[in-house]
């Protein structure tokens, strides 16, 4: 099931709604480091066929190395959670202040225009009539007041002057303290919206609960993966050592698979050939029908007496037939905390663990392929569902949850779910 997954790189949506959340953690990390495994290979056949062409190889020298921190996983820096970074409210205190200054600056402009545009024509009109009474004098005395009327004229021009300048640097100095009444105005009103917005905000214990719950969901997700990968090598270490497992896979390294550098530009000649699926592999569809299921347990599954206790004398009393996930969940509803059942799924050609943890239900899907059982995306295979089961009831299914198998979940009483796989 997880090999063909991986070679398909696609899920339906139907099994993905089969898994956990530790399952779909550790299904999303197979498949990405299947796709670094392709892109390698593909780099090395395309350069291969460069080498047979005899291209020019163009060195880059390009290449991406993260900065790590001191738990060997990549350095992430949050704006705002560093002690040396500006605070929330600081770097919203200065947007607010420059917004306001600039429309106040604006304002200002098209003050200072209005000003100026009155000032000329006001000053413009003064002149003229000092001219025109100049001329009058000049006319009246003619030669004997000349220098006078000259003197006078350089006079009231002066005073003109000094009157212009007065009346610009009242008007630059009343523009401004406009424009510093107006960036004020503007700041209070941006901030007071703010205050209220945050008020109500901060008020609504809807908004509360969201935010705080939109933290821890936060939190988990970063911690998940984490987690994940060094349960599966604490319980890969201790399957080895009880020697109870037919095989355990290479537990997958600490480190995340490095994001490959951009691809360079070639023409390759893809044909039909090399697209198709690789041979030998069965594609395990979650559209499978009930008859199809039944088929596959008797031909498959019954040989290797999946569903027995040890001495295959009688069916184990954790194993039911192909029911729906709500019909499990009914009836581990009234039991304990610890109790389970193994189910065959209604939609593949599979199993599910039904758990019964102490406040809801968690559902392991369990792949069955290559002759032997394990958790979807763990390390550990089982030779048969007993020993998994057995397992699972000293050592925990995750240890985030601390899942531990402690009692079956039987049949409903006068009603067996499992006759028609066996008859």
């Amino acid at each position: 099931m997880l090999q063909q997954i991986l070679t398909d790189m696609f899920i339906e949506p139907e099994l993905l709604a089969e898994l956990n959340e530790e399952q779909k953690q550790t299904l999303f990390i197979k498949m990405r480091e299947e796709q670094v495994r392709r892109w390698k290979e593909r780099e090395a056949r395309l350069e291969k066929e460069e080498a047979a062409t005899q291209r020019p190889k163009k060195a880059t020298g390009k290449c991406i190395s993260w900065l790590q921190g001191s738990d060997s996983d990549v350095w992430v820096w949050v704006m705002g959670e560093h002690p040396t970074d500006t605070p929330y409210e600081q770097i919203c205190d200065e947007v607010m202040a420059e917004r306001a200054a600039l429309q106040a600056q604006k304002e200002a402009e098209e003050l200072r225009a209005k000003k100026e545009e009155e000032l000329v024509k006001r000053l413009s009109n003064i002149h003229l009539d000092g001219e025109q009474d100049s001329w009058r004098e000049e006319e009246a005395r003619q030669a004997q007041v000349r220098q006078a009327a000259a003197e006078e004229q350089s006079r009231r021009e002066e005073e003109l002057k000094r009157r212009e300048e007065e009346e610009r640097r009242k008007a630059e100095e009343e523009v401004r303290r406009l424009e510093e009444e107006r960036a004020q105005q503007i700041y209070m009103d941006l901030k007071e919206v703010q205050r209220s917005v945050l008020g109500q905000e901060k008020e609504d214990p809807e908004w509360q609960e969201t935010l705080r719950k939109s933290k821890a969901a936060d939190l988990r997700r970063r911690s998940l993966a984490k987690q994940t990968r060094e349960d599966h090598r604490r319980r890969s270490v201790r399957a080895l050592e009880q020697g109870r497992v037919a095989a355990v896979s290479k537990a997958f390294g600490a480190t995340r698979p490095a994001l490959p550098p951009k691809p360079k530009q070639r023409t390759v000649a893809v044909n039909a050939d090399a697209l198709s699926r690789r041979p030998g592999v069965r594609r395990t569809l979650s559209t499978s029908s009930r008859e199809q299921i039944v088929q596959w347990f008797r031909e498959e599954q019954l040989p290797l007496h999946a569903g027995f206790v040890r001495d295959h004398s009688r069916i184990a009393p954790w194993f039911h037939g192909i029911i729906t996930r709500q019909e499990a969940e009914a009836l581990l509803s009234p039991c304990a905390p610890g109790y389970f059942l193994i189910r065959v799924s209604e939609r593949i050609k599979g199993y599910v663990l039904s758990y019964r943890c102490r406040e809801e239900m968690k559902h392991f899907l369990i792949d069955a392929t290559e002759n032997c059982y394990m958790l979807l995306g763990d390390q550990i295979k089982f030779p048969t569902l007993l020993d998994l089961v057995e397992y699972h009831e000293g050592e925990p299914i995750t240890m985030s949850g601390g899942e531990q198998l402690l009692k079956p979940c039987g049949q409903k009483q006068g009603h067996v779910d499992y006759s028609a796989l066996f008859t």
